[in-house]
């Protein structure tokens, strides 16, 4: 157990509270109470080398919500795999995907253990929606769980989300196969949402993806042609692999991005 001030932090089965996870570093830096000291001390660290992360991580939350309205009202996809997904926020999957059509369905998948029990208090029993703990990196497990085929039917168009996770992946761990097998998993007509921090001479890519190496051990910066390789195969939505707040914003956007808005790409791409 870990200590907080003088009281003891009591982790769940599974979950070792000395160690920082990604969900509950995002949850910490989120304002979330679902995270230990030692993620909170990776959140502080985060937010010492650039301040704006925070502003960084409601811009990837403000981008699933547009990428998963966009999936249900405009591509017609009612089937969402929402890979990393994270501990539960604000503006869920399941909740815009089904604000769209309430029979949408979507299944949450984190390796973290503290994220299903979580996720499964939020969805209060939701008959079209499901969360599971799995690694995103084990295809056939993910596409396998019981709760994925209850709710996923592999013979009608489905969405992928891997959002905010493939960083987290080296390149000798093969991220872009690794996206391909779910997408050849999947029949014509589903779709892929992915991104990437991307790599640059921004000061402040350099100094996240120091600390992102020094506390959490992974953060993987692409180049922008690194990042549309995810893609290949499939057709881009437009405007293609842009950052996020070019993707589908709902105002036109006021002029030049800030200099934290430019440290993630990501795009939408359907399955011919």
């Amino acid at each position: 157990m870990s200590l907080s001030g003088e009281q003891q932090e009591w982790a769940p089965p599974g979950v070792d509270p000395e160690r920082p996870s990604v969900a509950r570093v995002h949850d910490a830096l989120l304002g979330g109470q679902e995270n230990f000291a030692s993620d909170r001390s990776v959140a502080r660290r985060l937010k010492d080398a650039v301040p704006e992360v925070v502003d960084l991580v409601w811009c990837n939350r403000a981008f699933i919500g547009r990428v998963v309205d966009f999936l249900v009202r405009e591509a017609g996809v009612k089937q969402i795999i929402d890979l990393g997904a994270g501990l539960p926020t604000v503006e869920n999957t399941h909740e815009v995907a089904q604000f769209a059509d309430p029979q949408a369905r979507v299944v949450y998948v984190d390796n973290d253990p503290m994220v299903e029990p979580h996720a499964r208090a939020i969805l209060g029993g939701n008959p079209n929606a499901d969360s599971i703990t799995a690694d995103a990196r084990d295809v056939d497990a993910v596409l396998g769980h019981p709760a994925v085929r209850r709710l996923i039917d592999p013979a009608r168009p489905t969405a992928i989300l891997i959002i905010g996770v493939l960083h987290l992946f080296s390149d000798e761990e093969q991220p872009h196969a690794l996206v391909k097998r779910y997408m050849d998993a999947l029949p014509p007509g589903s779709h892929l949402a992915a991104s990437n921090f991307l790599a640059s001479d921004n000061p402040k890519a350099k100094a996240l993806e120091i600390m992102l190496q020094a506390t959490m051990g992974t953060g993987h910066f692409r180049d922008h042609e690194a990042v549309e390789r995810f893609f290949d195969g499939l057709t881009l939505v437009e405007p293609g692999v842009v950052h996020f707040p070019e993707w589908h914003p709902d105002d036109r956007l006021p002029g030049p991005l800030a200099p934290w808005e430019e440290l993630l790409v990501g795009g939408v791409a359907r399955k011919p």
